[in-house]
């Protein structure tokens, strides 16, 4: 959403504000060798992750606690909002920005080298995120044109990607959009389910897709919007029927009231649930290996459900943009000024 560019002074304010990292069980800073702003976050295994953001920035680690930082070559003004990681090699990396400045970029050598794979032709086009089935089969969300939002598939890992076209599915309710702020209001499970959350309309949805991203079926979800700041960020599910949907107000890092809500049914129906730390929350992601455990972040900081977002817990107050884990005891978040993050804690859902 084009909102989400000012995010970047917004959350500076907020970081500013802040006191330091907290020195807590859940999380321990890492070194990452950047200040940039980092939002998209993937992880490969317990050793091997990758991270993206603003100024054409992403990191890798191989080692679990050693990162190296690269600009993308040509992207030095893009702000990276997604990244999508095969393998220690071979990662997907996406920018978020009006027209042009939305674009995806690949490497197959550990960022050695970037190939350019597609540059968004439309020019009133904004995109928002990328997700991945499985190494070749993946798909793009972004915000409408015309009254409908912008998808796109690939078949080929990344390297090339064609328009979906599903005129009533993907169209728009007024002032609707989506959140680029952690690279997860986009998330794919099985062979061909994929979701997408939204915001800024009068009722927050979330769109399901059954067969690949090809047709999509809209619900509305019981969550404040109804300004421009304001709905779901992110929406995660662990398999076809479990999911979590989660948000707030970017700009009311605190604000009180729901800001969650869990679907049984791949997103037919949706129930309210209040995550905890409450607040914004810009990510919401299933823990693999603990079928019914979750986390989520975002300013506010970051909890975890052990019920499939029944109940919620506090991890930690540190403010992060998106979070991501290999294992209930593997993980990583990131966010403003290069803050990189390694969980530390107890085993989530154990």
């Amino acid at each position: 959403m084009r909102h989400a560019t000012v995010l970047a002074a917004l959350l500076a304010a907020v970081t500013a504000a802040a006191p330091a990292f907290a020195q807590s069980a859940a999380w321990q800073p890492q070194a990452s060798g950047t200040q940039a702003e980092l939002r998209g976050l993937s992880v490969v295994s317990t050793t091997v992750a990758w991270a993206s953001g603003a100024k054409g920035t992403v990191l890798r680690t191989v080692d679990g606690g050693t990162w190296s930082v690269m600009v993308v070559p040509g992207a030095e003004k893009l702000d990276f909002r997604d990244i999508h990681a095969i393998d220690a090699d071979t990662a997907i990396v996406m920018s978020a920005g009006p027209g042009d400045a939305s674009r995806i970029y690949r490497t197959a050598d550990g960022g050695a080298t970037w190939q350019l794979a597609i540059t968004n032709p439309e020019p009133r086009g904004f995109w928002d995120a990328i997700a991945f089935w499985d190494a070749r089969r993946g798909i793009l969300f972004g915000d409408p044109v015309d009254g409908r939002f912008q998808v796109r598939v690939t078949h080929d890992g990344g390297a090339t990607w064609q328009p979906v076209t599903d005129e009533t599915g993907l169209r728009a309710l007024p002032d609707e959009g989506a959140f680029a702020a952690s690279g997860t209001c986009l998330t794919v499970a099985g062979s061909g389910d994929a979701w997408f959350a939204t915001g800024g309309a009068q009722n927050p949805r979330v769109f399901h897709s059954k067969d690949g991203g090809r047709t999509w079926q809209a619900a509305a979800v019981p969550v404040a919007a109804g300004a421009p700041a304001r709905g779901l960020f992110s929406v995660g599910f662990r398999d076809a029927q479990v999911g979590i949907a989660a948000g707030g107000d970017y700009k009311e890092v605190a604000l009180a009231g729901v800001n969650g809500a869990r679907s049984e049914d791949g997103g037919a129906s949706w129930t309210p649930v209040q995550v905890l730390p409450a607040g914004y929350m810009s990510v919401v992601v299933p823990v693999r290996g603990a079928a019914d455990t979750f986390v989520a972040a975002g300013l506010a900081g970051s909890g975890y459900s052990g019920d499939a977002g029944k109940s919620w817990k506090v991890l930690d107050r540190t403010p992060v943009n998106t979070v991501g884990f290999a294992s209930p005891s593997a993980g990583w978040a990131v966010g403003p000024k290069g803050i990189v993050l390694k969980y530390t804690g107890a085993p989530l859902g154990k």
